[in-house]
Order: structure tokens, then sequence, then C-alpha cells
């Protein structure tokens, strides 16, 4: 009878000692792996920040020439009379960036919930591969594409002067958002425990109330994220638009007096990008001129707007994890 306690004894301390022996081990690799995972926050960080300072560092010298609010506000680009405005290029990053989210957010969202759960087995096994290797699609081919095919189809249906507007860029920066949204979206559809989706179905639920009143609020978060890297990923990119968005400038028009200004920006007329104009632009520069320098002001403006949507995001994803 005393025999079976004694042996319960051994045996569990033979297996703490077993424990104690892999500990050492198993704490060193732990402690390697949260070296390895803050050091790397640590160098993200200190490279965006030195990303700012090298931009900041060539943009400051045209701010001894030219104002930053009336760059800003600027609503003329004419380098070669030293007048940069800023204001037309933002607003065409923005309505192309508007425009392309308003097209592949609700698509996207929409796939991912076909994907995740309308879809058979076969047809998810083929249709979320490929709708992936829609991103390793180069930007210059998806520009040719539009410039090619869809900026004459919509020339010829709106009845356009020219098919190169800012709704081709729309489109086309819609379509090389897609992945992104779609796979991230269908991630956080998946990562939804499945007891939310059985409780549901369980108390009466048809299948889409299901998905629209649960699992979609459930992954709130992880769609939050598949969209703002969608607006990340449309608002950087620059071949594409500066191939098939005219990479013209819309003027600005007065109208009830001198003092009041519209912008006549539409989806129908060509527009320019900050991208483009980069891109365009600074190959044929001198080097630290002032418009090389204001290409530069450009560019670092392009940073805080895409840091500030970053930062947006963030703080959004932290209330929701929190609700």
């Amino acid at each position: 009878m005393n025999q079976t306690p004694l042996n319960i004894q051994s045996t569990t301390e033979v297996d703490l000692r077993g424990s104690a022996r892999r500990k050492p081990g198993t704490r060193r690799v732990e402690s390697v792996f949260e070296w390895v995972i803050g050091f790397s926050g640590i160098l993200a960080i200190i490279l965006v920040a030195l990303i700012f300072v090298f931009l900041l560092r060539d943009a400051l010298p045209v701010l001894k020439e030219q104002s930053l609010f009336k760059m800003l506000a600027g609503r003329n680009w004419y380098p070669l009379d030293h007048i940069f405005g800023f204001l037309p290029l933002i607003l065409g990053s923005l309505l192309v960036t508007l425009g392309s989210i308003v097209i592949s957010v609700p698509i996207g969202i929409a796939a991912a919930v076909y994907i995740g759960e309308i879809a058979p087995k076969r047809v998810r096994e083929i249709l979320k591969p490929g709708i992936e290797m829609v991103a390793a699609i180069p930007s210059v081919v998806v520009g040719f594409i539009g410039l090619v095919t869809l900026a004459p189809l919509l020339q010829k249906m709106l009845n356009l002067s020219s098919g190169t507007v800012a709704l081709t860029g729309a489109i086309m920066l819609a379509f090389m958002a897609l992945p992104t949204i779609v796979s991230i979206a269908e991630d956080a559809l998946a990562s939804v425990p499945k007891e939310y989706k059985s409780a549901s179905l369980a108390m009466g639920a048809t299948p889409w109330q299901t998905v629209w009143r649960v699992q979609l609020p459930a992954a709130r978060s992880g769609v939050l994220a598949a969209v703002m890297l969608g607006i990340g990923r449309a608002i950087g990119e620059t071949m594409t638009v500066l191939m098939v968005t005219g990479n013209a400038f819309a003027q600005v028009r007065s109208i009830g007096g001198h003092d009041a200004h519209v912008m006549p920006y539409t989806l129908f007329q060509s527009v320019r990008t900050m991208t483009a104009t980069i891109a365009a632009e600074m190959g044929e520069t001198v080097h630290y001129s002032q418009h090389y320098s204001t290409l530069f002001m450009l560019g670092l403006v392009l940073f805080l707007i895409t840091f500030v949507i970053n930062l947006v995001a963030d703080i959004a994803l932290h209330k929701v994890a929190h609700q």
C-alpha cells in the first residue's frame, strides 16, 4: 500500500528533474527569439526614421526660396517658372485612390466571403492561389493592360475625348488592391472561431445572416486592416497611374468672383498624382536645384500622408480589438 505513493513520488521527481534540465535550453531559445523580434521592431522604427531624415535633408533647401503653405495651397505647377503648387497633385492622388477604394473594398470583401464561406472546397483551392498570383503582376504590365484595353473602351462607352482619365486609373488601382484586400479579409474570416458560426446557425439564423451579423463583425479588425493596406497599395502606386491617368494637370476654375475657386476634379478627366510627378520629373532634374528639392518635399508630403493613414488605421484597429 505504501509503495504506490513512493513510486508516484519518484516518477514526479524524475519528471520535474527532466523539465528542469530542459528549461535552461528552452529559455535560451525563447530569449533569442525575443531578442530577434525586439531588434526587428527597433530596426523597422530606425529605418522609417532614416527615410524621413533622408527626405527632410533634401527637401529643406526649397523652404529658403518657397513658402511651405504657398506650395501646399498652390494651384499651378510650372517648374520652368519656379511655380510649384502641390494642391492639384494631392487632389489627383486622393481622387484616384478614393475611386479605387470605392470599387475594390465592396468587391474584395464580397470575394473574401465567397471564398471563405460559400465556395466549394475545389473552387476555393483554385480561386485563392489565383487571386494571390494577381498581386505578382508587375505594375507596368497592369498599366499596359489599362492603356491598351480599358482606356479605349471607356473612351468609347462614355464618349470621352481621351480614355486616359482618373476613372481608368481608379479601376486599375482597384484591380491591383483587390488581391491584398481579398487575401487578408479571407484570413480574418477564417480566424473567427467556428463556434460562433455553429451557435448562430443553431439559433435559427440563415447562412447570410450569420456571415453579415456574426462573422464579419467578429473579423472586423482584420477586415479593416485589409482595407487600410489596400489604400496604402493604391496611394503609393506609380507606374500604373503614370501610364493611364493622362498625366495632365486639371486647371482650377474661378466662379462667383475672383476669390471663389473650385477644383473641378472628376473621374472623367486627366489628372496627375504625386507619385507620377516624382517619377516623371526626377530623372530630368538638375541635382540639388530648386526643382530637385521640391520633388523631395513632395515625396515628404506623400510620406506623411501615408504615415497618417497607417497611424489612423493602427488606432482604429486597437479600438476595435478592445471593444
